[in-house]
């Protein structure tokens, strides 16, 4: 897939924009979106080509994730060491793997997009293998590196998995399916503008 220098600043501003509002919200309620992160690593590996794309968005989240604490004055080591964010812990580094995973998902993706119906299954399989993988990282990461919790074993994080994983999917197939639909639809625009120009 070739988008323009244009069009891909536009989807890349676009996706910081859902990432800045949406980060931190895990679940979504009648005032928030649920977290977009997921997808916004998936969406960016699909349509933003240069490499420093994936640590440009690596450190947005962290400064997303930080930043209100050290303003507050604590230093980083208080922040990760000092238990005053539950989950930013030493395990925190294991998102770099997990957000990594979606974003060479979205890549995968990418060379394999063509404007057809048949596309859809490797974008589904693109999606759920990022987003699986992505989990394992980032709560087996948390789980069992974290310090969080007393004796942790692999019964209890496959029934978190199971717990969690549905929701953190749909989440991510909220944003794609709209990424979907708006790809779909410019699409549809863009060869009815063409077959137009023609007749």
């Amino acid at each position: 897939m070739t988008l323009s220098t244009r069009n891909q600043a536009l989807i890349g501003a676009v996706l910081v924009l859902f990432l800045a509002a949406t980060r931190g919200q895990h679940f979504a309620t009648a005032w928030h979106l649920p977290d977009a992160s997921w997808a916004v690593f998936f969406l960016a590996g699909v349509y933003l080509r240069p490499a420093w794309v994936l640590p440009a968005l690596l450190a947005l989240v962290w400064g997303l994730d930080f930043l209100p604490y050290l303003r507050d004055g604590a230093s980083l080591a208080e922040v990760i060491g000092g238990g005053r964010a539950f989950c930013l812990t030493p395990a925190y580094f294991f998102l770099l793997p997990a957000y990594g995973a979606l974003w060479l998902a979205g890549r995968w993706y990418a060379r394999r997009h063509r404007f057809q119906w048949r596309t859809l299954l490797p974008l589904l399989g693109a999606v759920f293998v990022g987003a699986l993988v992505s989990e394992l990282f980032s709560s087996g990461g948390f789980y069992f590196f974290s310090g969080r919790f007393d004796e942790p074993t692999l019964a209890e994080f496959g029934a978190r998995l199971e717990r969690y994983f549905p929701a953190s999917l749909g989440s991510m197939a909220f944003y794609v399916g709209i990424a979907a639909a708006i790809h779909a639809l410019l699409g549809l625009a863009a060869g009815a503008h063409r077959l137009h120009k023609v007749v």
